[in-house]
């Protein structure tokens, strides 16, 4: 390297540490600061997403003025930093703490969101544990009964959603995985969990046919008889409809066999 070029570099590295300086500088709160104050500068960070600058400043805010107008505010705003720095857990604990402290304040329905939402994130893949996920949908249920007029509703629904269609699926692969090994009884349980807990889900259908031919493989063809006949009834104009139509047809037939032995 050269020496002009050592020289620019040492400039541009000068230039650089002085402006992190300045940056650190400007953010840095002395103690004469009123509540308020303190308040508007922390709020001013956390929007230009200056979020570990903010959190100190709220977190001073709920230790040093918990019993001013100003701590409700200071608390949500404290979660809200962990939120964005996708700390989620610590978010949650956060967020359950001013719905306990401080139940009239007029950020319970925004924490009580993002309470859900911090374990909506907080859940893994729905291969995995899903302890998460289930948490979630207690927070979203409790929201809609106490908040259904809220302006996050249809994001509560829609979440709500997507967390039940998660555990749909983690119950309909774990019946197909089963069907596959010939557990068909195993395989049984699974689908009537997605048709009696999540019935509303995409999965439903696909479990109430494989539902029925599990019966046919169990040799229960009254059984299978009703599933294909609920699922005709239920999905008629599913793409699977015509393989339940056979497999009524099929059940019928078996049921007939069963019958002339019987004379």
């Amino acid at each position: 390297m050269s020496p002009r070029s050592k020289c620019s570099m040492l400039v541009t590295i000068s230039i650089l540490s002085l402006a992190i300086l300045f940056s650190c500088a400007s953010r840095k709160i002395t103690d004469q600061v009123t509540p308020e104050e303190r308040m508007d500068i922390a709020l001013k960070w956390f929007n230009n997403g200056h979020y570990l600058d903010a959190r100190t400043q709220f977190r001073i805010l709920t230790l040093s003025h918990g019993g001013t107008h100003l701590a409700d505010k200071a608390q949500f705003y404290l979660a809200e930093c962990h939120y964005s720095l996708k700390e989620f857990i610590l978010a949650a604990n956060e967020y359950e703490r001013l719905l306990k402290v401080f139940p009239n304040s007029d950020y319970v329905d925004d924490a009580k969101f993002r309470l859900g939402m911090s374990y909506y994130k907080l859940a893994p893949k729905f291969s995995l544990d899903q302890e998460y996920t289930r948490q979630a949908i207690q927070i979203f249920q409790e929201f809609l009964e106490e908040y259904h007029n809220s302006d996050f509703a249809d994001d509560v629904e829609l979440y709500l959603s997507k967390c039940r269609q998660k555990l749909a699926r983690k119950a309909f692969v774990a019946a197909v995985q089963y069907r596959k090994m010939s557990y068909y009884t195993a395989s049984t349980i699974y689908l009537n969990k997605v048709l009696e807990q999540y019935y509303d889900s995409n999965f439903a259908p696909r479990a109430q046919y494989l539902l029925a031919d599990n019966y046919m493989h169990l040799k229960e063809y009254e059984k299978a008889k009703e599933e294909a006949l609920t699922f005709l009834e239920k999905y008629p104009q599913h793409d699977w409809s015509d393989r339940a139509g056979d497999l009524l047809e099929k059940s019928e037939k078996e049921l007939e066999k069963q019958a002339k032995t019987q004379e």
